[in-house]
């Protein structure tokens, strides 16, 4: 019996998660991981989801398999911070099968009036999604509050007008770290400029 590449990428992902919990299992780190026993469906549809490839050194994969599940098949991350969303010819909502723009995934750009969305990817010397530390993001998505001073923002405007942050205070807070995590987990971009559409 010959395996489809959706079965090994299972299989692996299974492994990585074996793996994880057995080295986290005894140590200290075990207690500062999210209960995450009962989403291992929701960890697997994460990693099978996922429209680019995956850095899982030094990450928790629980947590970016829930993190991925969650920007993907919940969040809509990719309708506003990905610039276009789709492809030519893959755009879903012209009746075309869907193919994600792989090239600007998450790297922000999509301009609503007077704001543009921002580049969530690890963009820093830290490799920190949007620049931000986990401490600072879980601060934007709890309050709104718009940590960067940046060139495209209108001044005035210490809340983000666009990003429904309000949905995001809802969240548990293993909710927004898995989120965190997988950002972390996505390919890097050189700075945290939004990537503009041509």
């Amino acid at each position: 019996m010959r395996w489809t590449d959706r079965e090994w990428r299972t299989g692996w992902v299974l492994i990585l998660v074996g793996i994880f919990l057995v080295g986290t299992a005894s140590s200290s780190r075990a207690q500062e991981t999210c209960s995450l026993g009962g989403q291992v469906p929701n960890i697997l549809q994460g990693f099978e989801i996922a429209p680019v490839p995956l850095n899982l050194i030094d990450k928790n994969p629980l947590l970016v398999g829930v993190g991925s599940y969650i920007v993907n098949a919940q969040g809509a991350c990719n309708d506003c911070h990905t610039a276009p969303s789709y492809v030519p010819g893959g755009d879903p909502f012209l009746g075309e099968p869907e193919q994600i723009n792989t090239e600007g995934y998450l790297q922000g750009g999509r301009v609503f009036g007077p704001f543009i969305a921002r580049n969530l990817t690890p963009c820093d010397a830290a490799g920190q999604p949007a620049g931000l530390t986990l401490e600072e993001f879980i601060t934007v998505m709890r309050t709104g509050a718009d940590l960067k001073d940046a060139e495209f923002e209108p001044p005035g405007t210490p809340i983000l007008q666009v990003m429904p942050w309000v949905v995001y205070t809802k969240m548990t807070d293993c909710d927004l770290q898995a989120i965190y995590e997988y950002l972390r987990a996505l390919p890097a971009t050189a700075d945290c400029a939004p990537r503009m559409p041509n």
